[in-house]
């Protein structure tokens, strides 16, 4: 493989920023809060439409941040670096367990186009047909449909919160002419807004929708920033493969050495030196069983 040089005409601090009187305003009523979460979509609408972003990187990122707030709902005590290590450390044929399926869950829902289909890849415990009609289940503007459908599966399925909020997260991105999922609600919202109905889940989710989205963008401002790094220092790595391994660091939350295309010494000594460039981070802080990241 070989690497595009990098547009140094790009500056990415040109990358649109979210308003100040978005992510300072403090409104009560549902009118406001409205105006305020459809002013947050539409700026990350804008941004999701730059091509400097890294949009499977930024998507697989924001899967992690929601499958963290879905297992913190259950109860559970796993959070970022230890579904990471479920996902990226589970020997073949070992069950990742109850926190790693919800993480996989979430990165099946985002890696492919958005569709029924993809749907069933990520909620293999339904059937197509009921995750079709649990999504037809909201009408009207974005945030309200996403609203109806989280409502309906809860209603139907109560315990099936990363289901209700994965197909929420979908009808959203439907209403919104995205082409993939984009986990938002699942990091906005509070356990007990799960238990909400009508107009209060409404509010909920606009309340929720305002914070994750301002959190999206910066996301993406600050990978856009990683990645070109990536990119512009990718011609001096030397190794066979490297080039496969560094559009694996694009395109993913976390890599594991032997995920890559590599032996795995030379596996590990890219990954040193991709550390040594700044162009990644080692996100462990351990000696061994290292994962790696943009």
């Amino acid at each position: 493989m070989t690497f595009a040089q990098p547009d140094h005409s790009i500056d990415l601090d040109t990358l649109p920023r979210m308003p100040d009187w978005v992510t300072s305003a403090r409104a009560e009523t549902l009118e406001d809060v409205a105006f305020l979460s459809g002013s947050a979509l539409s700026h990350l609408h804008l941004v999701l439409g730059r091509a400097e972003v890294p949009h499977a990187l930024l998507r697989d990122r924001l899967a992690l941040r929601a499958a963290e707030a879905c297992v913190a709902f259950s109860g559970r005590p796993e959070r970022a670096g230890a579904l990471r290590d479920a996902v990226h450390l589970v020997r073949l044929g070992d069950l990742p367990g109850p926190a790693g399926e919800t993480c996989l869950a979430w990165q099946r829902a985002v890696e492919r186009p958005l569709s029924v289909k993809s749907l069933g890849r990520a909620l293999s415990a339904f059937e197509p047909d009921r995750i079709a009609t649990w999504l037809d289940a909201g009408e009207g503007a974005p945030v309200a449909r996403a609203a109806m459908v989280l409502e309906a599966v809860l209603t139907k399925a109560p315990r099936a919160d990363v289901a209700g909020l994965i197909l929420a997260d979908a009808a959203l991105a439907q209403a919104l002419g995205w082409d993939h999922l984009v986990p938002l609600l699942a990091a906005g919202l509070k356990r007990a807004d799960l238990r909400k109905h009508g107009d209060d889940l409404r509010l909920a989710s606009h309340r929720a929708l305002i914070s994750a989205a301002i959190e999206a963008v910066r996301q993406a401002a600050d990978l856009a920033r990683r990645a070109a790094h990536l990119t512009a220092v990718a011609p001096k790595l030397r190794a066979k493969g490297a080039g496969d391994a560094v559009e694996m660091f694009l395109t993913r939350d976390a890599v594991a050495p032997s995920a890559l295309p590599l032996p795995d010494r030379a596996a590990r000594r890219l990954c040193d030196r991709l550390v040594d460039l700044g162009a990644v981070r080692e996100l462990t802080g351990r000696d061994t069983f290292r994962l790696y990241g943009v």
